[in-house]
């Protein structure tokens, strides 16, 4: 459920996802942070020892899955009563160092009480933490959005607390974020059916700044809800424009949505594990110049526009040398749409129809009927190529009217 940390919805989201446009040159090594697993488990371990009569270590230190033993410091304290007895809660403040991370700077908080004898740990969302609505995700649906990694490390530091206080760890876990449904606004949350807030997420309780692999863990988990959903159409698109577009197009829900950004390849390769019957690919004409050309990361600081390959497609649609050579000396992927379009050549097309066997070839025989639309700046369709899967020869004697 990698969805709802790190970078604005537009352009992926996920906890160390890092920003749409990929990570930027740094001349010195950038900080790593801490998840919301990591923050949740700190501040479970404090409120826990608490409980059990001690006082409230600050700072607090937690074990990692990999064996990290980080400390963080206590931002909240409390202890009180209510309808389950007593119970303690502590929050620590989310640094996920250089990542332009949604929740770095959020208060997370934890809150624990006793349960039931021979329960075990259990978890509740509390405030600013989501409910799972949807099939699909690692979790059940009506289970709060505390990912599978984040229950276990928290389980384990509440046991230890309990264990050292020689008490029985049948505790409850109610894990908050403070203004967590206003920031999950901005995640891929809701499209995933996680409501009421973020998720609580992490695998190894470290978020690495501009990770490819937080943001391509999004991508799965959209296709992951978009099978259990039974959808049989789902556009993967490269941004809010190519996705707007997709959408005036085909009217697609919000679950048959995926953020791919610049991870066509990492879209490609899930699907064709995890196929759905329809796949169309929605993006610019500078990228999908690049899935074209067969590379399968779209960032223009990975993979730049190629003017030359471009030049040498609008002379297999017949451009003159003239026009061939104004290609080569252009300046931008637009310029180059707009001096074909001048010319009357269908650059777009041609475009999207190789991209789209580039797509085909990554995904090999998977059942995916995969076509391509291209979009310009203004975000207008301006090339396709449909999926020969999906285009049906006319009866006899009848004629495209």
């Amino acid at each position: 459920m990698n969805a709802d940390s790190g970078s604005e919805k537009t352009e992926g989201g996920a906890e160390g996802a890092g920003a749409g446009d990929g990570m930027p040159e740094h001349a010195t090594p950038l900080r790593r942070g801490w998840t919301t697993g990591t923050c949740a488990t700190a501040a479970a371990r404090a409120a826990a020892e608490a409980l059990f009569g001690r006082e409230f270590p600050d700072p607090v230190t937690v074990t990692l899955p990999g064996g990290q033993t980080p400390a963080f410091a206590l931002a909240v304290t409390e202890r009180g009563e209510g309808p389950d007895g007593l119970w303690a809660a502590a929050g620590v403040v989310k640094d996920a160092g250089d990542d332009p991370d949604v929740t770095h700077g959020a208060l997370v908080r934890a809150r624990v009480w006793r349960g039931v004898p021979g329960s075990g740990v259990s978890f509740r969302a509390g405030p600013g933490v989501g409910t799972v609505t949807l099939p699909g995700l690692p979790l059940a649906v009506g289970e709060p959005a505390i990912n599978p990694v984040p229950r276990r490390m928290i389980a384990q530091a509440v046991g230890e607390a309990a264990s050292a206080a020689g008490q029985s760890p049948d505790l409850v876990v109610e894990v908050g974020v403070e203004n967590g449904e206003l920031l999950a606004k901005r995640t891929m949350n809701g499209r995933l059916g996680i409501l009421g807030g973020l998720s609580i997420l992490g695998t190894t309780g470290i978020v690495v700044p501009y990770s490819c692999a937080a943001w391509i863990a999004s991508i799965q988990r959209g296709i992951d809800v978009a099978r259990a959903a039974g959808l049989t159409h789902v556009a993967a698109c490269t941004g809010d424009l190519s996705e707007k577009a997709v959408v005036a197009r085909y009217g697609l829900s919000e679950q048959a949505l995926l953020d791919m950004g610049d991870f066509v390849g990492g879209t490609l390769k899930y699907l064709r594990r995890h196929p759905i019957p329809r796949l169309t690919l929605c993006g610019g004409f500078a990228k999908f110049g690049k899935l074209a050309r067969g590379l399968m990361d779209l960032h223009s600081k990975r993979n730049s526009v190629d003017f030359d390959w471009l030049a040498g497609r609008l002379a297999d649609l017949g451009a003159g040398p003239d026009l061939v050579a104004q290609v080569r000396g252009a300046n931008t992927a637009a310029q180059v749409l707009g001096m074909a379009d001048a010319a009357g050549l269908p650059l777009a097309d041609h475009v999207a129809e190789l991209a789209r066997r580039a797509a085909q070839e990554v995904l090999e025989d998977a059942l995916v009927a995969v076509e391509v639309l291209v979009t310009d700046r203004q975000g207008r369709i301006v090339g396709s190529a449909p999926s020969p899967a999906l285009v049906n020869p006319l009866p006899p004697g009848e004629r495209a009217g």
